[in-house]
């Protein structure tokens, strides 16, 4: 999943940044308002979620998430913020951000709050499954026939992601950035390494791959195996 990150503050933004990664989630940052609300609203990144600092150099959190929310918008919105009164809380939640955490506060506690907003917009599930494959996203978890699987974060993150598009083809571009948080004119040769990784550990014996190559285009897990 990708999220947006608009912050000034680079330690703070680093320190972010660094554990939403490692917790396997795709990072792009701004560092001030204006910036912040031009990649938010490119329709090409497609981010699942966006932290939004309260006051920022040229256009403030409040400004952005207002003009967000103006195009129609939904993506889940958390506004990070000093500003700690309760008309302070109830100002921004009216803007139309989804959540508010006071500065300073415990990386544990933003992992939390990221989580319960990406299970909760748009329906999205956690739990995924195709053939005897069990994914638990929750539990950060996958099973093959009952027996748990153990795959490294960037495994993880790339079968989530073809779970949930399954049945539909996803591209090569569209992987390498909500995965890799890479843009599109790097080399996408990295994807293939991967998708063999998983095929490695999740193809059943005899039959044919659980994930389909769409030859010059990406990859599909289909509805059935």
């Amino acid at each position: 999943m990708r999220i947006l990150l608009v912050e000034d503050e680079i330690a703070i933004a680093s320190f972010i940044s660094e554990g939403l990664q490692e917790e396997g989630f795709s990072m792009d940052i701004a560092h001030n308002g204006k910036e912040g609300l031009m990649m938010a609203l490119d329709e090409s990144s497609e981010y699942d979620l966006i932290l939004l600092d309260w006051m920022l150099p040229g256009l403030s959190g409040i400004e952005i998430c207002r003009s967000i929310r103006m195009e129609n918008m939904t993506v889940p919105i958390i506004f990070l913020t000093a500003k700690d009164t309760v008309d302070d809380v109830v100002f921004g939640l009216e803007t139309g951000a989804n959540d508010y955490i006071r500065k300073p506060f415990a990386f544990d506690e933003l992992l939390a709050r990221i989580r319960v907003l990406l299970r909760s917009s748009e329906d999205i599930n956690h739990m995924y499954s195709v053939g005897d494959i069990l994914m638990d996203v929750a539990a950060h978890r996958v099973t093959k026939a009952g027996v748990q699987v153990k795959l490294t974060q960037k495994e993880f993150a790339l079968l989530e992601w073809l779970l949930r598009e399954k049945g539909k083809v996803c591209r090569r571009t569209s992987i390498i950035e909500k995965v890799w948080d890479i843009h599109f004119n790097h080399d996408t040769g990295v994807i293939d390494v991967y998708i063999n990784f998983l095929r490695k550990k999740l193809d059943s014996p005899g039959k044919e791959s659980f994930v389909e190559t769409i030859r010059g285009v990406g990859y599909r897990v289909n509805d059935v195996l």
